[in-house]
């Protein structure tokens, strides 16, 4: 049994893991979903790298595993290794169900391999391997980590806004009378907290005008209420009379699809990492 646990199932684990990277290397895989290429957007590096990193993890197990069957040194070498090992993989598979519509098939088969390796060699402390990997799903489970998924999937008017923000109440009410339709999109979603962060906007409302070959970005209920203003203006069929058209140039963005961006000050509830409870107190000066 501790032949077949600390060498054999290494082994076929190795294996594993050697052929998906000879796979990858042409250009192939042995996972085809989707959650195995989301996985991939979640490192630093190039996921062929974290299959290296494996092999030689696994290589030096199946060592260890080798010298602990007659060295007492060894064997706790390689539990210390081998449990390592499991809460590596369970933070990232962790972090994939959490960040990820759906896990990588190809982390799950490592994942359970490690676990089938703990269990046959060393079944009666099985149960505390459980627990640390519990704990870890757990812990991930209570971050407010940002979701690798697209909110703006087709074009129209995306809102930014809280339920408390006065500023955005001023612009709901104007859609409504309006009648222009808009996705709301709210500040308790992490991935509009992380966007609005990596724009550099600090307060909302925000209104994305997602169109085919452009995003339009305007901050603040005064600019966002005045575009629309003039847009109705441009299509009205009234006859075109000399007069200034309201300059909101500055007001507005246009940013390709890749990549947005925004800056200045602007009329709005203050957003921070953690959202003004009220923006009541300044609605005075509005």
């Amino acid at each position: 049994m501790r032949f077949f646990s600390r060498l054999f199932l290494p082994f076929l684990l190795l294996a594993y893991i050697g052929t998906e990277t000879y796979l990858k290397l042409q250009d192939s895989s042995l996972c085809a979903e989707v959650g195995c290429k989301l996985a991939g957007e979640l490192l630093n590096f190039d996921a062929l790298y974290l299959n290296y990193l494996g092999i030689v993890g696994v290589f030096i197990l199946m060592i260890l595993g080798f010298l602990s069957l007659k060295s007492k040194v060894f064997e706790n070498l390689f539990f210390i290794g081998l449990y390592g090992a499991i809460a590596f993989e369970a933070t990232i598979l962790g972090y994939q169900f959490v960040a990820n519509p759906e896990p990588c098939i190809f982390c799950l088969g490592i994942f359970s391999l490690l676990l089938l390796i703990a269990l046959f060699s060393q079944w009666q402390r099985f149960a505390i391997t459980l627990a640390t990997v519990v704990a870890i799903f757990v812990g991930l489970n209570t971050l407010a980590v940002t979701k690798n998924k697209t909110f703006m999937t087709k074009s129209g008017n995306y809102l930014i806004q809280s339920e408390s923000c006065s500023h955005c109440k001023k612009v709901k009410a104007y859609f409504a009378e309006k009648n222009i339709a808009y996705i709301p999109i709210s500040t308790k979603e992490a991935s509009a907290r992380s966007f609005l962060k990596f724009a550099g906007v600090s307060s909302i409302p925000v209104l994305i005008v997602n169109e085919k070959l452009q995003h339009t970005l305007i901050v603040g209920d005064k600019k966002i209420i005045a575009h629309f203003k003039n847009t109705m203006q441009d299509e009205s069929p009234q006859p075109k009379k000399s007069q200034t058209k309201t300059d909101i140039s500055s007001n507005t963005m246009e940013l390709s699809s890749d990549f947005l961006s925004a800056g200045g000050d602007n009329d709005g509830c203050a957003l921070s990492i953690i959202e003004a409870p009220s923006c009541d107190d300044d609605n005075t000066s509005h």
